[in-house]
Formats: C-alpha cells, sequence, structure tokens
C-alpha cells in the first residue's frame, strides 16, 4: 500500500493552547446513493492519511465512526492524539440546559470517545427536545437561546470534554450576534461553500475575526436537483484539463487556496485518494479569474420545512 499522504493543518487564531486541523477532514453526512459500509471506509481512510472526520448527532453515523476509530487505534494505524473529530449539537438539543448531556451521551454512548475535538452547534435553531425529525417541522421551532447555549457550550470546553467550539450554518449577522456574547470565540463555522457559492462576504468575515471557514458539500454534493454545477460546468472541467487533474481537485485546490478548511464526502477508496493530491501544484491567475466568473446559488437552503425566511439573513 502507498505510504500515507500528509495533510497540512491550520492552527486556530482564537485558540490559546495553538491547537491544529487538519485542513481536509472526511464527512459522514447521510448520502442514500453510497452503499459502502462506513466503518470500513473510515479504516481506509485512516490507511490513506485522513485524521480529520465530521460527523454529528443527526447524521446516525458517529456509532460507526465511533467503532472504526477505535478499531483503527487498536491495528496500531493511528493514535488518538493524532486524530481530530467533529460533531454536532442537533436542534432538539440546541437548549442551555441540554447541551452538555448531549455531548456526554454522544462521547460515551456512540462515538466511544473521552473527548473531541472540535464541537460545533448544528443550525442557530431550537426545536422541541426530544421530537427527531429531518425535515424539521417549522411549528416545532422553539426560540435560539445563542447567550446561554453558548455558555454551555463554553462550559464543555472548560470541562475537557471538547478541545474547541464553533458553529455551521451561521450567517454574518449571526455570527456578530454570538460574538456580542461569547467569552470564548467560536474557532469554526462550517458552511455550504463550493465553487457554484463561494461566500465571499462571509469568508471575509471570518478571517478578519479570526474564524476559520470549514466547507461542507465542497463538490456541491448532497442534493439532487438538477445538474451539479460544479462536477459538470464546462469552464472548470476546461481548468482540470490544463492542469491534467480532475473537477473535484481543482475544486478542493481552490477552497485550499483561500485558506479554507473541508470535509468532502467519499467511500469510495480512489477518489478519497484523489482528494488529497491537491497540496503538490497550484492553479494560475486566470484560473482564479475565470473562477469568481462562474454564476452563484445556493444549494442547501436550510432544514426545515418550509423554509425559513430570515435564516441567512440574506447573505450572499
Amino acid at each position: 500500500m502507498a505510504a500515507a499522504i500528509e495533510i497540512p493543518t491550520i492552527v486556530f487564531p482564537n485558540s490559546s493552547a495553538q491547537q491544529r486541523m487538519p485542513v481536509v477532514g472526511m464527512g459522514s453526512a447521510p448520502d442514500f446513493t453510497c452503499k459502502k459500509d462506513t466503518k470500513e471506509a473510515i479504516i481506509e481512510a485512516v490507511k490513506q492519511g485522513y485524521r480529520h472526520f465530521d460527523t454529528a448527532a443527526a447524521y446516525g453515523s458517529e456509532q460507526a465512526l465511533g467503532e472504526a476509530l477505535k478499531e483503527a487505534i487498536h491495528l496500531g494505524l493511528v493514535s488518538r492524539q493524532d486524530l481530530f473529530v467533529t460533531s454536532k449539537l442537533w436542534v432538539t438539543e440546541n437548549h442551555p440546559h441540554l447541551v452538555l448531556p448531549a455531548l456526554r451521551n454522544h462521547l460515551s454512548e456512540t462515538l466511544q470517545l473521552e473527548y473531541l475535538d472540535l464541537y460545533l452547534i448544528h443550525w442557530p435553531l431550537s426545536s422541541q427536545p426530544g421530537k427527531f425529525s429531518f425535515p424539521i417541522e417549522v411549528e416545532d421551532l422553539l426560540p435560539f437561546d445563542v447567550k446561554g447555549v453558548w455558555e454551555s457550550m463554553e462550559e464543555c470546553q472548560k470541562l475537557g470534554l471538547t478541545k474547541a467550539i464553533g458553529v455551521s450554518n451561521f450567517s454574518v449577522k449571526k455570527l456578530q450576534n454570538l460574538l456580542s456574547v461569547a467569552t470564548i470565540r467560536p474557532v469554526v463555522d462550517q458552511v455550504e461553500m463550493n465553487l457554484a457559492w463561494q461566500q465571499k462576504k462571509l469568508r471575509e468575515f471570518c478571517k478578519e475575526n479570526g474564524i476559520i471557514v470549514t466547507a461542507f458539500s465542497p463538490l456541491r454534493k448532497g442534493a439532487s436537483r438538477g445538474p451539479n454545477e460544479v462536477m459538470e460546468n464546462d469552464v472548470l472541467k476546461e481548468i482540470a484539463e490544463a492542469h491534467g487533474k480532475s473537477i473535484a481537485q481543482v475544486s478542493l485546490r481552490w477552497l485550499y487556496e483561500q485558506g479554507v478548511t473541508f470535509v468532502p464526502k467519499s467511500y469510495d477508496k480512489e477518489r478519497m485518494n484523489q482528494n488529497l493530491h491537491i497540496f503538490d501544484w497550484a492553479l494560475t491567475e486566470q484560473d482564479h479569474h475565470k473562477i469568481s466568473q462562474i454564476s452563484q446559488s445556493r444549494l442547501i437552503s436550510g432544514p426545515t420545512k418550509p423554509q425559513l425566511a430570515d435564516l441567512w439573513d440574506d447573505q450572499i
């Protein structure tokens, strides 16, 4: 087997401990087109060099991830200290008094870990405790107590149950609200980002405020509405051919050059490997200009039914 690839890391600007996060992680969001066993795929990913694994309470993949990492450690492929594990708090537990019990439960029952490296608020929404549904019924939503929830997230970090805390799907406005009440600042905002949804305004705000952006759906997969505006883009096809690379590699290289981290999901051994071969070449200035002209539209409009008009605060 080929040697594992060394993945670059990025230091959290807001972390006093100089905590490092691998720039590429392996996503594990539900994908009903994917039939390969999650546990088997994660062990293969560890062998290839992946060290960052992204999951969430809502994905249903925490158990398989926990078992796979336990086995990888037992086989001597990796140590816990080498790994970076991210999980997320679901909206039903997004209440001040439920944050800590939720994390403790996920660590002991499903992930079988002593701590997370990063714990995120999955959405800036709260819903009826104990009533899991997806999409979330709007009538089940409750007021989101951002100050109270964040204080509980801070407590999780102080207790050592997670090394860092952050958010997911927060707009600039919602980040501003959070920063106004936070004692420990969020280190990450994980959002949809790809070449057809480049999130320039959010990236600039996060850079100014020491927040790392992590891109989910970096290849614009994750919803089956019409053509994939990244993977079926003629401009990207030309750029990829000029470099002798795949469109996926061009897409991930662009994210890397923006200083963004990303969590593509592939359980295919060859594609997993291709997604790591993006560090020894670069896009040209002309490539960047062409990419900046790509038509922009959001793919994931939100987790509720019906959709909320003010979830994104009209952010482009």
